[in-house]
C-alpha cells in the first residue's frame, strides 16, 4: 500500500470512527477492582458501554522475568488482555488474550505496540470492537519480529498475523507481512481497511 493511499484510508477510517465512537472512560490501577485478579502490570484499562451492557478491559505485560527453572539462564515475557462484561457490579470473565515467549537465552520482547488499543463500533451496529496489537521476539539475530491484531466483537475473535519489517540494506526490507484469519475474511471489509490501516502504520519494526 502506498503511503498516499494509505493516508486516504487513514483519512476515511478516522472520519469513520469519529462518527461511530463510544464513550470509552480510561480508568487507572486504582480503579480496578481489588476482587479482579490479573498478571503484570496494567498497560491500558477502560470502561464503555455498548448495546450489551457495561464492560472493562484491561491489559498488562510482565516484562523479563527469570525463568523460573533452576538449571535455566533464560528469561519469560508475558502480556495479557482481560474484558469482563460488568452486570450490577458483578463482573464476568467474557474472554482473555496471552501470548508471550518462555526460557529465552537472546533478546526478549512481548509488549502491546503503543498507541493501538482502540474501542470501536466501525460498522455502527452498536457492539463495540476491542483492538490489540502486539509484537513477541526471542531471537539473538537482527530479524522481524512477530506482529498480531486481535480484535474482539462481542466475543468473537478476529486475528491478523505476521511480522514487523526490517531494512537490510539501503533498497531491500525483509518482513512486514501478514495475513487475515478466516474472521476476518469473511467480516465486514471496514474491519478490514481498519486493521491494514494500523498495520502499515506500525509496519516498521522498533524496540519501543
Amino acid at each position: 500500500m502506498s503511503m498516499k493511499v494509505f493516508s486516504a484510508v487513514l483519512f476515511v477510517l478516522l472520519g469513520h470512527i469519529a462518527i461511530a465512537q463510544l464513550k470509552v472512560t480510561k480508568l487507572t490501577k486504582s480503579d480496578v477492582p481489588a476482587s479482579i485478579h490479573y498478571i503484570g502490570h496494567i498497560i491500558e484499562a477502560v470502561k464503555y458501554t455498548d448495546n450489551s451492557g457495561d464492560h472493562m478491559v484491561i491489559t498488562t505485560e510482565t516484562g523479563e522475568v527469570k525463568t523460573k527453572a533452576k538449571d535455566s539462564e533464560g528469561r519469560d515475557a508475558d502480556l495479557w488482555a482481560y474484558s469482563y462484561k460488568i452486570t450490577n457490579g458483578v463482573y464476568t470473565l467474557d474472554w482473555q488474550v496471552h501470548d508471550f515467549e518462555k526460557d529465552c537465552e537472546f533478546d526478549i520482547l512481548v509488549k502491546f505496540i503503543p498507541n493501538t488499543f482502540a474501542v470501536t463500533d466501525l460498522n455502527n451496529d452498536g457492539k463495540a470492537e476491542v483492538w490489540l496489537m502486539y509484537k513477541t521476539n526471542c531471537t539473538s539475530d537482527v530479524s522481524p519480529f512477530t506482529m498480531k491484531i486481535i480484535m474482539y466483537e462481542g466475543s468473537k475473535k478476529f486475528a491478523a498475523r505476521g511480522t514487523a519489517q526490517i531494512r537490510i540494506s539501503a533498497t531491500d526490507y525483509d518482513g512486514g507481512k501478514y495475513s487475515f484469519d478466516d474472521a476476518f475474511k469473511t467480516g465486514p471489509e471496514v474491519f478490514r481497511n481498519y486493521a491494514a490501516a494500523l498495520w502499515e502504520k506500525n509496519l516498521m519494526q522498533t524496540w519501543k
